[in-house]
């Protein structure tokens, strides 16, 4: 994601949204420079009512910037503007100051590098959004989540796995290793319904009894035990027992394929899931149900997305750096009061303590950092069932391996969760418009952004799927 080449000048103080804009045509336009690393083409989106115009809205820290375009395959620069003959060829230049400075546009005459120490330029600046700004947005958001269908989800053709209830438990996990995924619903025959889902967390805290001393499981036990006997047990450790000292399961949290998108996400948000089985049934009663799909707020993410991409200038907020507005975990700098916890590991820490950190913290995923906390890896829960492989979690034990041993024990694990374009850590940087995260979330298998320091990848924060939708619903 990040390069070697670096702006400069930059004193990250503050950003400033910058309009880009290109005024000679093209079918494709986009633009790269130092702050993309010269990595990333951005895709810059035609003017509505002037086809030959196309712009874009990057937010920049002050300083010196280099920039150019690529016009339908072929690199070109801006005669108009300031420009330099770089690394990349000739490039154009941008200078942005604290002090709202000259904003020069393409009548301007242009300028060689001879004169660029006395030149500043500064395409058109963007303030913050405002309040009323914002209730657009959400209002625009929810009215689209209101009309649209779980139905709209469902693909084209595809599986969902289901496990039987009375399935050996290490079987179970062995199937959600085999198989990619991080967690199946379960099957009860005998009642003829869904009755709940199995995940990696069961795993976890099957492994942490497992390492418990006088823990009522062995490992011998796990050979048999089956699904529905962990869950009544599991029942027992989260003491959901009644007065009468009777067990109590949980509902099934889902929904019906006719439920809005805006009532499946607060299902997600308001139970801290992270997938809603849609379930059809052929009666009221509920009879004869059929598991059509596994919701996900990844999933709605990509209809907001689509939906909105061709008009994005209706929502003001997704221009928005996500620096600017209350979104995410951040580290706390030194001197402020500490907020939400920011839990990170080092490469040397134990698995036990990562997988504490995992069940009790209610996070899915701990940055492994070096000592200057800059990003080595990430340990998710979904790595987790990677120890079912060949029986590993029975050849190790939790305080002894370390969270690098534990990555290595599943460096070729298969599941489409734990990568995505062969990149374990999803990363975005604080000046990243809000737009650019919900893009990069909506990518399947992607569940949270780590927020990194240009060069460095130091850790500064961590979004998630549930952070953007509290967010854009105003939860």
């Amino acid at each position: 994601m990040f390069g070697s080449g670096s702006s400069i000048g930059h004193d990250n103080s503050g950003v400033i949204p910058v309009r880009f804009v290109w005024p000679y045509g093209g079918g494709e336009v986009s633009i790269f420079g130092t702050f993309t690393r010269w990595i990333d083409l951005l895709p810059m989106s035609p003017v509505e009512g002037c086809p030959n115009v196309f712009q874009i809205v990057v937010s920049l820290v002050p300083g010196l910037h280099q920039f150019k375009f690529r016009v339908d395959g072929q690199w070109r620069v801006d005669e108009q503007l300031s420009f330099v003959d770089g690394h990349y060829g000739m490039v154009n230049t941008v200078v942005l100051t604290k002090d709202p400075p000259q904003i020069l546009n393409s009548e301007t005459p242009g300028r060689s590098n001879m004169e660029l120490d006395d030149v500043s330029v500064c395409p058109e600046v963007i303030q913050g959004i405002s309040a009323p700004d914002l209730e657009v947005s959400r209002h625009r958001i929810s009215a689209f989540l209101s009309t649209h269908t779980a139905y709209e989800l469902l693909p084209e053709s595809g599986k969902v796995i289901a496990l039987d209830v009375t399935l050996p438990v290490k079987q179970a996990f062995h199937i959600l290793y085999e198989q990619g995924i991080p967690m199946a619903p379960l099957w009860d025959f005998c009642k003829g319904q869904f009755v709940g889902v199995l995940t990696a967390l069961d795993f976890i805290l099957i492994l942490r009894e497992l390492g418990t001393h006088g823990s009522n499981l062995t490992e011998e036990e796990l050979e048999t035990h089956t699904i529905s006997a962990w869950k009544e047990g599991k029942m027992h450790l989260n003491r959901q027992i009644d007065s009468s000292g009777r067990v109590y399961s949980k509902h099934l949290i889902h929904a019906g394929p006719y439920d809005s998108l805006k009532d499946v996400s607060l299902k997600i948000l308001q139970n801290s899931v992270s997938t809603v089985p849609i379930i059809h049934s052929a009666s009221q009663e509920g009879s004869f149900p059929q598991l059509l799909y596994l919701a996900s707020l990844s999933g709605i993410l990509k209809c907001i997305c689509r939906y909105f991409r061709h008009c994005a200038g209706s929502l003001p907020i997704l221009e928005q750096p996500i620096c600017s507005i209350p979104l995410g975990t951040w580290v706390p700098k030194i001197g402020e009061p500490n907020g939400r916890p920011f839990a990170m590991l080092r490469p040397n820490a134990s698995l036990g303590a990562a997988l504490s950190l995992l069940s009790q913290a209610n996070v899915s995923s701990i940055p492994i950092v070096n000592d200057n906390d800059s990003l080595l890896d990430v340990y998710s829960r979904s790595d987790i069932t990677a120890l079912a492989k060949d029986k590993a979690y029975a050849q190790i034990h939790l305080d002894e391996i370390s969270i690098h041993q534990a990555l290595q024990l599943g460096q070729n694990a298969n599941s489409s969760n734990a990568l995505y374009n062969g990149q374990r850590c999803q990363m975005c940087l604080r000046t990243d418009s809000l737009h650019k995260v919900m893009e990069r979330l909506a990518n399947p298998g992607v569940r949270r952004l780590l927020i990194v320091e240009a060069g460095s990848k130091r850790v500064e924060g961590v979004i998630s799927l549930s952070d953007v939708f509290r967010f854009l619903l105003g939860v």
